[in-house]
């Protein structure tokens, strides 16, 4: 028999009830976490680079971390939020594929996991302000993640089990694309595990072929067999992640976020991150600080 393991769990951020006016207008805005909103009243409107959507009551919302969004009311909207980070042994988001907002019609458990991680989760608040150029810094983060430290088992083991139902909720089948990384074999796994913690390294086709003690031709093969991309383009693609995640969290300077997400230098790094993202890095941490007209 098979045992099936739950590879993702997720962590707390910030859970609150609020009331939003006009104020509530952000552009570009890109987390390095998952927000989820449940509306209760009033409207706003919610985009990404596929969509526009409406924020109406009686509605879902979910925004996958590293996704792109537009947030904005026009008069008053009243929302549950949670925001929360993800974790996974290999490094490999569950929304990997699905890098958009989703939209579902609420039910009433949706409303009563709110309220009850509200209950469970005193003062998680976004406590200084609702702007993301505020409150999206790594300080912040680490005060808000010791506070899970400090929770009961109970209550952690109960938020826990609330946030992978929220998330459940936006898996059905016709709405989430999922690749079922169960088939890949071990040796592809462990290497992209290898990849997440060794970004810092020097990685090459061959140095990861000997650690899965394979020939570096069938463990090219291999690896794009069971990912769809090749050695080369998934280290560039993982090393680009972290380093948005830096540019979003830090102020550390583009050279600094080069060698710490793992390029030799900041050319190099420029050329592929333009070459996975489309624009250029400073453009891109630029864009992520105009928000409602702040630079």
């Amino acid at each position: 028999m098979i045992k099936r393991m739950l590879r993702h769990t997720f962590t707390l951020l910030n859970v609150d009830h609020v009331h939003l006016g006009r104020k509530w207008n952000y552009k570009n805005v890109i987390s390095p976490y998952f927000r989820i909103y449940y509306i209760d009243s009033g409207a706003g409107e919610i985009s990404d680079v596929f969509t526009t959507l409406k924020l109406e009551a009686g509605f879902l919302y979910i925004i996958p971390s590293f996704t792109f969004c537009n947030l904005s009311c026009q008069d008053a909207l009243s929302q549950y939020f949670v925001q929360f980070f993800e974790d996974s042994p290999d490094g490999i988001s569950l929304f990997l594929n699905n890098r958009k907002i989703f939209k579902i019609e609420a039910k009433e458990v949706d409303t009563l996991n709110f309220k009850r991680l509200l209950e469970i989760n005193p003062g998680r608040g976004i406590n200084r302000s609702d702007n993301p150029i505020v409150y999206e810094k790594n300080i912040y983060y680490r005060e808000y993640q010791e506070l899970n430290n400090h929770q009961s088992m109970s209550a952690f083991t109960e938020t826990q089990g609330i946030l992978l139902q929220l998330v459940s909720r936006f898996l059905a089948p016709g709405i989430f694309k999922y690749h079922e990384t169960s088939r890949i074999p071990v040796k592809i796994l462990d290497a992209m595990s290898y990849i997440q913690l060794n970004l810092h390294r020097d990685l090459t086709v061959n140095s990861l072929a000997e650690v899965a003690n394979q020939h570096p031709d069938y463990f090219s093969r291999l690896f794009h067999e069971h990912t769809g991309e090749r050695p080369l383009q998934y280290i560039h693609e993982k090393r680009i992640e972290r380093a948005q995640y830096l540019m979003v969290t830090t102020q550390l300077p583009l050279s600094d976020v080069a060698a710490q997400a793992g390029f030799e230098n900041v050319f190099y790094f420029s050329k592929i991150f333009k070459k996975v993202t489309g624009m250029p890095p400073g453009k891109y941490k630029r864009q992520t600080y105009l928000i409602n007209g702040i630079v």
